[in-house]
């Protein structure tokens, strides 16, 4: 068996993002992947770091780790002004921690627009609605440049898996490429820490997904 693995979103469609949203409230896994990136953000040892989310979406992520670090700073990127009312909806009475910033990944003047300079840059399940290796390489290019030596960079997102015979929209794509284009990008020892929801016989939109981390 084989087919096609891929999704169609509306992200600037009121009833489109709230549907998708409800959708994706973190399951275990998904949980897994917010606890991995939060450890990688600990080993900095900067209680007081500020965290860029790329893509923050609903803000599920960001609230797992407001919740957890009370010395966290937390800058929210998002294209989306649906997705941004989401996500102050979801982050509720924690906002007052976090900064909400309009940015669209696909300009490349995307990190003069952040507050400060970020000690981490996370995301997940967003580079890969990019479109292609392209863009995700300039992601990563512009990450390099943004954050400091020593910064990391965690991405939790879609790949197409090893060994599978399905065809994956051009955004999901193989570990090792991931990791290829962030050495590429001047990072040190890019890792992937684990693979998610691994599917090859019969996967969903919402299975196969690596969390790949990178120092400057």
């Amino acid at each position: 068996m084989a087919g096609f693995v891929g999704a169609q979103h509306e992200f600037h469609d009121d009833e489109f993002v709230r549907n998708w949203a409800s959708r994706f409230v973190p399951t275990e896994p998904r949980l897994q992947l917010f606890d991995l990136i939060l450890a990688e953000v600990e080993k900095l040892g900067k209680p007081d770091a500020h965290v860029v989310e790329l893509g923050t979406g609903p803000g599920y992520m960001a609230r797992h780790i407001l919740e957890r670090h009370a010395g966290i700073g937390f800058e929210a990127l998002d294209f989306s002004d649906v997705f941004m009312n989401v996500a102050r909806e979801t982050i509720g009475d924690l906002c007052h921690r976090v900064t909400f910033t309009k940015a669209d990944l696909m300009d490349q003047n995307w990190p003069q627009k952040l507050s400060k300079q970020p000690d981490a840059i996370i995301s997940t399940w967003a580079l890969h609605d990019l479109g292609g290796q392209e863009p995700v390489a300039d992601v990563y290019a512009r990450c390099h440049e943004a954050l400091p030596t020593g910064g990391l960079l965690a991405n939790g997102d879609f790949i197409k898996p090893d060994g599978t015979d399905w065809e994956y929209e051009p955004g999901r794509f193989p570990i090792d490429k991931h990791l290829e284009i962030l050495r590429q990008a001047g990072f040190k020892d890019p890792r992937s820490l684990a693979h998610l929801e691994p599917n090859i016989v019969d996967p969903t939109a919402a299975q196969n997904y690596a969390c790949l981390v990178a120092i400057k």
